[in-house]
């Protein structure tokens, strides 16, 4: 699956609109950024029932400062509809493999009653 840019108006809808989605927050000037590019295009090739985005941050600074993004890249992995991964830096093929594995692998029934708990 080929990695989809999106922007403001589209994150939400993507995210809460698909099971697995990863969110590659990045820039243009940015080297690691440039440098992930391909490892992360790689990946999304392998896992076709994860939803690969990009957002430039510098196209999407609102929502970018409301999600605390400080440093690119910044890679956020949601699971229906929960941020479940909120890392900055590049990661290198193997570590982005983890952090795939480690989020199809979760209990999303318990991980759903702990953002209840947080929200009572």
């Amino acid at each position: 699956m080929a990695v989809e840019n999106i922007d403001t108006a589209e994150f939400e809808k993507t995210v809460t609109g698909n099971d697995i989605v990863l969110v590659d927050f990045w820039a243009t000037w940015c080297g690691p950024c440039v440098q992930f590019a391909p490892v992360y295009e790689k990946l999304s090739e392998k896992h076709t029932d994860v939803t690969f985005t990009k957002m430039d941050i510098d196209q999407n600074q609102e929502l970018s400062g409301q999600l605390g993004i400080t440093a690119v890249p910044t890679l956020m992995g949601f699971r229906e509809g929960v941020m479940v991964f909120n890392q900055a830096g590049a990661l290198k093929g193997p570590q982005l493999q983890e952090v795939i594995t480690k989020i199809k692998d979760l209990d999303m029934e318990s991980v759903h009653a702990e953002v209840a708990k947080l929200q009572n």
